[in-house]
C-alpha cells in the first residue's frame, strides 16, 4: 500500500468509528446536547480526514480505503439504531445498508482482480451529506424541525442522492472490469 497507514488522516477515520457508540449511548439517555456534539464531531471529521490527507500531501491506499468504511459503518450503525427506536422507516435502512455493501463488494472486487483502490466519488459524498443533515435534524430540539417535515424532505434527497450515486458507482465498476 502506498503512503503512510498510520497518519493523522486515517486516525480521524477511525475515530469516527469509535464516536458512534458514544452519541448512541447519550443521545438514548435524553442528553441531546452532547449527542449533538457527538454527531458533529463525528461529521466534521469526515470533512477534515480528507483534507488534512491533500493538506499535509498524506493521501494514502490505507485512507482511502478507511474513509469510505467508516462512513459506511457509521451510517449504517446510526440508522439502524433510529430504525430500532422507530425514527427511521426499515426500507431506508435496508436500503441504505444494501447499497453500501454493493459498493463495498465491488471495489474489494476491483480491488483484489485489478489491483486498484477506487475512491469515493462526489455524489456518494454529497449523500453521505444529506444523509448526515437528515440525522441532525432528527436530534436538533428545534421547533422548525418539528413544525416542517426536514426529516423526511433530507430522508428523500438522500434516497435520491444514494441512487444516483449507486449508478455511479455501478457504472464505474463495470467500467473497470470490463
Amino acid at each position: 500500500m502506498k503512503g503512510h497507514i498510520v497518519n493523522l488522516p486515517n486516525v480521524l477515520s477511525i475515530s469516527r468509528i469509535f464516536m458512534i457508540p458514544f452519541f448512541i449511548y447519550y443521545y438514548d439517555r435524553g442528553d441531546i446536547w452532547t449527542a449533538i456534539g457527538v454527531l458533529a464531531a463525528a461529521v466534521l471529521s469526515d470533512w477534515f480526514d480528507g483534507q488534512t490527507a491533500r493538506w499535509t500531501n498524506d493521501v494514502s491506499d490505507m485512507g482511502k480505503i478507511l474513509d469510505p468504511l467508516a462512513d459506511k459503518i457509521c451510517l449504517a450503525s446510526v440508522a439502524a439504531y433510529f430504525m430500532y427506536t422507530g425514527e427511521l422507516p426499515v426500507w431506508f435502512v435496508l436500503f441504505v445498508v444494501a447499497r453500501d455493501l454493493l459498493i463495498f463488494l465491488g471495489a474489494a472486487y476491483v480491488k483484489y482482480r485489478h489491483q486498484m483502490i477506487t475512491t469515493s466519488l462526489w455524489p456518494g459524498k454529497w449523500a453521505v451529506g444529506f444523509v448526515s443533515m437528515m440525522f441532525f435534524a432528527m436530534v436538533w430540539p428545534h421547533p422548525v424541525f418539528d413544525r416542517y417535515p426536514v426529516q423526511d424532505f433530507f430522508m428523500y434527497l438522500s434516497v435520491l442522492m444514494l441512487f444516483l450515486s449507486f449508478l455511479q458507482y455501478t457504472r464505474r465498476f463495470f467500467r473497470i472490469v470490463s
